[in-house]
């Protein structure tokens, strides 16, 4: 793509032309689709610990659920690019490989929730339009593509200032409005537990409590984190955090990962 490109000026104006309606979205996801090749597009609103918004989707009915619904109703806590939202990762184009934790692809929720989505490959334009608020553009290659090629994203780098531009612009309320930033509907009108319930939800596994510590441990793990990651981030030894893990599971009465995923599963549906 030239910086010249008829197409890809065509669809961007038809973009900016669109500004503040609900046609905004689905045509800069048109303009992106000229300058690479994906198969979907979600636009997600952060806003703290609250649900994700869903600003904009383009997944065929049967595939929806995996991606937005069953997400919305609890893995979001899990998610590299939920947690780079509240770190306020730079503004920009970041791949998912690089977000995420060192054991993410080993870890229960990739095998469990992740790869249920059959995806090759993600990527995000992520960018703050308010103090409380961080918008990520999603594109997905499906499993029977490879990863994006450089060349592609290279081309993306490229117009990434003035996607990025149009969308902040677009959604400068979603702090003030989040209602009214989502044809999905308010935050919580399906009946759905609120965010800030969702993150409790570490404190309350099992019958006999965890300390401060292990529910920071238990939350790594489940996030993916190897025991010398959580080490460096929490800022003690390596020894210390195997023994934190040791507890945990004595604690919950677990002997595995699989089940401290399974129980976070089964609390998030009130069946813990």
């Amino acid at each position: 793509m030239s910086a010249l490109d008829p197409d890809w000026h065509r669809n961007i104006a038809a973009a900016l032309t669109a500004m503040e309606t609900p046609d905004f979205a689905p045509a800069l996801v048109r303009a992106l689709a000229g300058v690479a090749e994906f198969d979907f597009s979600v636009i997600f609103g952060y806003r703290g610990e609250a649900r994700p918004i869903d600003l904009f989707d383009n997944f065929p009915a049967h595939r929806r659920d995996v991606f937005v619904t069953d997400y919305q109703a609890g893995p979001y806590l899990l998610d590299p690019f939920y947690h780079a939202s509240r770190s306020r990762v730079p503004s920009g184009l970041h791949r998912m490989r690089e977000l995420a934790p060192d054991r993410f692809y080993q870890s229960q929720y990739y095998r469990s929730y992740y790869a249920r989505t059959g995806l090759a490959e993600e990527i995000g334009f992520f960018f703050a339009p308010s103090a409380d608020a961080t918008v990520v553009i999603s594109l997905m290659r499906d499993g029977h593509r490879t990863v994006f090629p450089a060349r592609e994203m290279n081309r993306l780098h490229l117009v990434a200032p003035v996607v990025i531009a149009a969308a902040e612009r677009n959604w400068r309320r979603l702090e003030a409005e989040p209602a009214a930033a989502s044809a999905k509907g308010p935050p919580g009108s399906d009946g759905l537990p609120s965010g800030p319930d969702l993150v409790r939800l570490f404190d309350d596994f099992g019958q006999r409590p965890l300390t401060r510590r292990e529910r920071e441990v238990g939350a790594l793990v489940l996030r993916g984190h190897s025991s010398e990651a959580i080490a460096r981030q929490l800022k003690i030894a390596s020894g210390t955090v195997k023994i934190h893990r040791k507890n945990i599971y004595a604690k919950l009465g677990i002997a595995s990962q699989a089940e401290l995923f399974s129980m976070f599963l089964s609390a998030l549906t009130g069946k813990g």
